[in-house]
């Protein structure tokens, strides 16, 4: 089911921890599925370029989950924020030489999580926020508003 890669991901995660001074944090989840995670990025001034100088993840989820995030912090490490952000889902899958078809939304998740970092850092240091970005938050907010809509409706239901 999951591949070689994948698997040591899962049992030896690289880059797992907190960044207490992080330059921009990302918090995504799916409450569908139960996956959490949060990337802390630390950014490092080179000339004009900016680049990802530390990165690291918290994720609370599936074999998938914690293996896509460490992958993504392998790979936007020492990367700028320009080239971290053309990072995509099937980069992370290919990455992993491949991902089984239930578990594809955990590379989204991981793609999210750093947009959002990225998004936090920018946004903190009132920098300019490229459209693509701008539309990946609004998409992430939107489903989480919608996430939390549906929680809500559920919990209320078990009240019942």
């Amino acid at each position: 089911m999951y591949t070689d890669k994948v698997l040591e991901y899962f049992r030896k995660p690289k880059n797992l921890g907190k960044i207490k001074d992080a330059d921009g944090v990302g918090k995504v989840g799916n409450l569908a599925c139960g996956d959490m995670m949060y990337l802390y990025i630390k950014i490092k001034k080179d000339g004009k370029k900016e680049i990802i100088s530390d990165v690291k993840f918290q994720t609370f989820g599936c074999v998938a989950a914690i293996a896509t995030s460490s992958a993504i912090t392998d790979m936007v490490k020492g990367k700028t924020i320009e080239k971290a952000l053309e990072l995509s889902k099937d980069s992370i899958i290919e990455s992993l030489d491949g991902l089984p078809p239930i578990k594809i939304h955990c590379s989204v998740l991981a793609t999210e999580a750093l947009a959002e970092a990225i998004y936090d850092y920018l946004s903190k240091n009132k920098r300019p926020i490229p459209e693509s970005l701008q539309k990946k938050h609004d998409q992430v907010i939107k489903s989480n508003e919608i996430l939390e809509e549906k929680y809500e409706e559920w919990v209320e239901h078990q009240e019942e």
